[in-house]
């Protein structure tokens, strides 16, 4: 399984978990886990998906997303989960 984390963070307006989902449902991104919150006008989500069935790579995939956080004002990155846990363990 290609594990990968998305974070989505900004100020929360309406729609940034619709346009976020459709887009990685559209590309055949499963969501094994998401959480979001909203602190003080901030939105804020963490997502673990599955890559596997996505027919585009990580990196482009990486950059869709990019561009799709630029054009509903949130930064949205992604992280290979094997990464992300290299990063994070003491």
């Amino acid at each position: 399984m290609k594990k990968t984390i998305i974070t989505v963070v900004g100020h929360d307006t309406v729609g940034i978990i619709a346009k976020v989902c459709t887009y990685l449902a559209e590309n055949n991104i499963n969501i094994l886990d998401i959480s979001q919150t909203i602190v003080q006008g901030y939105f804020n989500m963490m997502m673990i998906v599955d890559m596997n069935e996505s027919e585009h790579p990580f990196v482009e995939t990486a950059e869709h997303l990019d561009a799709l956080g630029k054009e509903i004002g949130v930064i949205i990155r992604c992280q290979r989960e094997d990464i992300f846990n290299s990063m994070h363990r003491i």
